[in-house]
């Protein structure tokens, strides 16, 4: 009988690509809400510094990352907006990411969570299920 430990590491590959796949549709969502006002309208002035244009990042890199193509590259970038943003946007307001700045926090634990699955993906790549892996697949003879 296979142990449990055996069994999750058969499934470890797949599972990544779920968890690049749902956090890339979480980013793409923040994207559109700052770019088109959808599916929450937190529409930002085209242009505007740094908002806009974070939005444009986090759709095109929530995008990339999604459907797995040029995954290490946009999750590197994507890893580093979020550093920046909860650097800049979020750290000043409190030390605590965990709870809303209301109650003494700072907010930030999206900007976290997105940072270090991101990160991580920079170094294990997308997981099976992935546009990336069907472009460098070689013809089996």
């Amino acid at each position: 009988m296979i142990n449990l430990s055996a069994r999750l590491d058969a499934l470890a590959p797949s599972i990544l690509s779920l968890v690049r796949i749902v956090f890339g549709f979480l980013f793409t969502a923040f994207g559109t809400s700052k770019m088109f006002g959808w599916p929450i309208a937190m529409t930002m002035p085209t242009g505007s510094w740094p908002a806009w244009y974070a939005g444009l990042i986090e759709l095109v890199a929530g995008l990339l990352i999604m459907f797995g193509l040029f995954t290490r590259a946009a999750a590197f970038v994507a890893s580093g907006t979020m550093a920046v943003a909860y650097f800049w946007q979020h750290q000043p307001m409190g030390l605590w990411p965990i709870v809303p700045p209301e109650y003494g926090g700072n907010g930030g634990l999206d900007a976290i969570a997105f940072c270090f699955v991101f990160f991580l993906l920079v170094f294990t790549g997308p997981g099976p299920y992935s546009v990336d892996r069907l472009r460098t697949r070689t013809p089996e003879h």
